[in-house]
């Protein structure tokens, strides 16, 4: 066993009706936070992550990520005022590129996805922790904005990537990294490691490493799976460990039974 706190994902595939079963299963079983996806064109995060929360009473959500180009900076940062001030403590909202094919169907591909997340993400903090902002940013344009009603405490505001680029500002900007599936342990470390190379100046300043794991929640010995992947990334500098089941077998139900006997 670790201190590593332990998520299960509902991925998009799984239609909005099954949210507050699986939340309130996840809340049952004790799992500490239920993660949400905002892929286009499925289901909205910040109207998942509300729902979820509205039908729990300890359950942590997050939603990894929220593309930012979809929201003005000043919209999200009063829809995530609102979510962290109706359950304190019990919101992750996570902010990321998004699919950028995605985002151009959708007319609202940045030519320079970083210079956006950039300025996205600084507007947005500063907007929570109940500061004016009054930017003229290459795209984010904001004059003598201050939220009425910032939460009392901002929530942690995640940034998700695995390029260099993006997993630096992630470390200078936010307070923490999200990690999609698919990487070997040696690349979450070296990704962590990058994180903290952003966080110079930020030292003793809480900070999220968080890593998504695909795992075949029909396998056997998933118990024991579970355990040796929360151990093994753990190790690689992970505090939080997410579990989702395989994408043509998205029902998270098996992991959650697993992740209950833990």
């Amino acid at each position: 066993m670790t201190d590593t706190t332990v998520g299960v994902v509902l991925t998009p595939k799984s239609p909005p009706e099954r949210l507050q079963e699986v939340a309130q299963a996840a809340e049952a079983a004790g799992i500490a936070q239920l993660w949400l996806w905002e892929d286009c064109f499925f289901e909205g995060g910040l109207t998942s992550a509300t729902a979820a929360l509205a039908c729990t009473e300890r359950l942590q959500v997050g939603i990894g990520l929220m593309p930012v180009p979809l929201r003005n900076p000043a919209l999200a940062a009063m829809e995530i005022a609102t979510v962290a001030r109706l359950f304190p403590g019990r919101f992750r909202p996570g902010f990321g590129h998004g699919v950028l094919e995605w985002m151009e169907q959708v007319g609202a591909r940045a030519a320079s996805p970083m210079t956006l997340l950039r300025e996205y993400t600084s507007a947005v903090r500063d907007l929570l922790h109940g500061r004016t902002v009054d930017v003229e940013g290459r795209y984010v344009k904001l004059r003598d904005v201050t939220l009425d009603w910032p939460p009392a405490s901002p929530p942690p505001l995640l940034v998700g990537g695995r390029g260099p680029k993006t997993v630096r500002l992630a470390g200078e900007l936010a307070d923490g990294v999200i990690l999609d599936a698919g990487q070997t342990p040696a690349q979450v470390r070296e990704v962590f490691a990058t994180a903290a190379e952003g966080r110079v100046g930020r030292v003793g300043e809480p900070f999220d490493n968080l890593v998504f794991v695909e795992i075949d929640a029909s396998a056997p010995d998933l118990g024991a799976r579970i355990d040796e992947s929360v151990g093994t990334y753990a190790a690689a500098g992970a505090d939080t460990v997410v579990f989702q089941a395989l994408l043509d077998d998205p029902d998270p139900e098996p992991l959650i039974a697993a992740l209950a006997k833990r």
